[in-house]
């Protein structure tokens, strides 16, 4: 008897401690030399869709990634670092092929991941992504992941 009290004492308490918070994804800021030269990019080439910050001011631009996630551009200054391709903000579209026409025409230099200019990787999984650097050396990942 002692031998199942303590079990259920186990469950219980695990039950509790697995507790899940149902998070969403809501945004990331990116902070920018020039917000208005990166919301160009965010916009024109990345072809997302600007969103009105409540307060308006101008060192802040909104863009939506999808729903309520955004990303967020602010313009302030900051001590450069390093952007490595490994810290990366990825959007995932059924449409690549069209992404990097868009890209091409627009002049726009993409990467696969070992590093090769305009050329696209496959995952094992069979996603295919490219990377692509905006105004300011952040990497973005582009692939085909469904969701």
């Amino acid at each position: 008897m002692k031998k199942i009290i303590s079990l259920v004492a186990f469950l219980v308490a695990y039950q509790f401690n697995a507790q899940s918070f149902d998070y969403q994804f809501d945004h990331q800021s990116i902070v920018v030399k020039d917000v208005n030269v990166s919301a160009d990019f965010y916009g024109s080439i990345l072809g997302l869709k600007e969103t009105p910050h409540p307060d308006n001011p101008p060192t802040i631009r909104w863009f939506v990634v999808s729903g309520n996630s955004h990303v967020h551009l602010i313009q302030r200054d900051f001590v450069p670092f390093e952007k490595n391709k490994s810290m990366h903000l990825c959007l995932s579209t059924q449409d690549l092929d069209g992404v990097i026409a868009h890209l091409e025409a627009n002049h726009i230099t993409y990467w696969d991941w070992p590093g090769k200019k305009n050329a696209v990787t496959t995952r094992t999984d069979k996603v295919r992504q490219i990377y692509l650097q905006d105004p300011d050396g952040y990497w973005i990942e582009i692939n085909t992941a469904e969701h």
